[in-house]
């Protein structure tokens, strides 16, 4: 299938600081409604995320879980549907302790989108990855997706330079990545083979 990987916190709802609880989740203006739309285009819509704050102690996987079932809520309100959600509850790289072992799913490390593309069969060239930083955009470049850049909610690093992964697109928000995604022509069959002509 082809899918839309995007990134959860100040992509999809507030990001208010390791959202650990499900009161603090609250949706990114028009970020439900721009899901609706690549739902209805025929896209699976997969919420990849890191979320060192489980490895740093400040809420458990189960606390996860529950603002990941509040997100689906909310989004269902607006007729949104999410195939499925991979986080990765481990270290940033440049802080990780002594003896802690690096993992494989931090963005910008494109384990959770291989993993995702491997359990549902997701083809990867035909795949599209959201988000409002920069790792998000080299997690995407480095599984093999074309790219989009929303704004943070709320704004950060206003300027943030995307070093050797810029976007094939910056859009106002999810409504109009969604429309830009859904207007894009698929990569011709010699580009899917080449990543260099993509």
């Amino acid at each position: 299938m082809k899918a839309v990987f995007v990134d959860r916190d100040g992509t999809l709802n507030v990001n208010t600081g390791y959202v650990g609880r499900p009161a603090l989740v609250a949706l990114v203006p028009r970020a439900g409604e721009g899901l609706r739309l690549l739902n209805g285009a025929g896209y699976g819509i997969v919420v990849v995320s890191n979320q060192s704050g489980i490895a740093r102690g400040y809420f458990s996987e189960a606390d996860a879980d529950e603002v990941d079932v509040r997100l689906r809520e909310l989004l269902a309100q607006v007729g949104a549907n999410v195939t499925a959600i991979y986080r990765c509850p481990h270290w940033p790289e440049d802080e990780r302790p002594a003896g802690v072992a690096a993992c494989g799913c931090r963005k910008p490390k494109p384990g959770m989108l291989l993993r995702a593309a491997a359990d549902y069969d997701i083809d990867l060239r035909a795949s599209w990855m959201i988000g409002d930083r920069l790792l998000d955009m080299q997690a995407g470049r480095a599984a093999g997706c074309r790219c989009v850049l929303v704004p943070g909610v709320p704004p950060h690093q206003p300027a943030e330079e995307m070093r050797g992964a810029p976007p094939d697109y910056r859009a106002r928000d999810l409504v109009d990545a969604a429309q830009h995604i859904i207007a894009a022509a698929p990569v011709p069959a010699s580009a899917a083979s080449d990543p260099t002509q993509r």
